[in-house]
């Protein structure tokens, strides 16, 4: 049986523009346990039968970024070292470099599947260079990639552009967008998904909700693609202030279901 560690980051930080991701962990745990739908996914699997959830609760994280950034490190570390794959609900977008540092120092560089609306490869901004718009740019400089590839993108600016051709990432912007155009993920992935990715008619409760998004299908599509082992995901970016209904919470856990089966699937090697 494949264990998914659950590990909550209830962080904003470094949010740019409105807080309120640190309420996230919750509100995906609470759609996740929720007796409106149950734990079945869509490949037939489900949790507690074919994989494991081991959720870890929140981390006490303190708003001292470094600190934080080694307690992150350390959970998914100690995640890695019990042989559990983990799945870290955030949080805004800047906990993934800490992640994939755990990630990296544990399995080498890994290829990214990165969803979001934003490739988040900003060499700092409004002057923080841990901003939930850097993650990227940090995890590249770092050698923790050996392959990033960003799917759904429509905010591109020149900048952006600049930092894509300087770190060699495969941008799939969403005007473009074709699921077979998302190819090679045959080696060990690591997943991020920032919810507003997806398009605001599915996923209103975002601190920067963009038009135009993938849908929920295509995002399953993607997840499906992935034929290496998966050694970790994020999902992160929902802001329940914004959430209508728990629509996106409860998208948010339907998206935790997902990775965990598709990752036991691959890791078992029963795809």
């Amino acid at each position: 049986m494949t264990h998914i560690r659950l590990i909550g980051l209830p962080t904003d930080i470094n949010s740019s523009f409105e807080r309120g991701a640190a309420k996230a962990p919750e509100a995906i745990r609470s759609a996740l346990l929720s007796d409106r739908g149950n734990m079945a996914s869509e490949t037939g699997l489900e949790a507690g039968t074919d994989f494991h959830f081991t959720d870890v609760g929140n981390l006490h994280l303190t708003e001292n970024t470094p600190v934080d950034d080694e307690r992150i490190r350390h959970a998914v570390g100690a995640a890695l070292g019990a042989g559990e794959v983990p799945l870290c609900l955030g949080g805004d977008h800047a906990v993934s470099f800490p992640i994939l540092q755990a990630i990296a120092a544990s399995c080498g560089p890994v290829d990214i599947l990165h969803i979001d609306a934003h490739p988040d490869t900003y060499d700092n901004f409004s002057g923080n260079p841990r901003s939930h718009a850097s993650p990227f740019a940090r995890i590249m400089e770092a050698g923790l990639a050996r392959r990033l590839v960003q799917v759904g993108i429509r905010t591109m600016n020149s900048h952006c552009r600049a930092q894509a051709a300087r770190f060699g990432i495969e941008t799939i912007e969403m005007r473009d967008f074709a699921l077979e155009r998302v190819t090679g993920f045959d080696r060990p992935t690591y997943i991020s998904i920032d919810l507003d990715g997806i398009d605001p008619a599915y996923a209103p409760g975002v601190s920067h909700p963009e038009p135009g998004g993938l849908t929920v299908r295509e995002v399953l599509a993607l997840i499906r693609k992935i034929a290496g082992p998966i050694l970790g995901a994020d999902i992160v970016e929902l802001n329940p202030h914004r959430d209508i209904g728990e629509v996106t919470a409860i998208l948010a856990a339907k998206l935790v279901r997902e990775i965990a089966a598709q990752a036991h699937l691959n890791n078992m090697g029963q795809r």
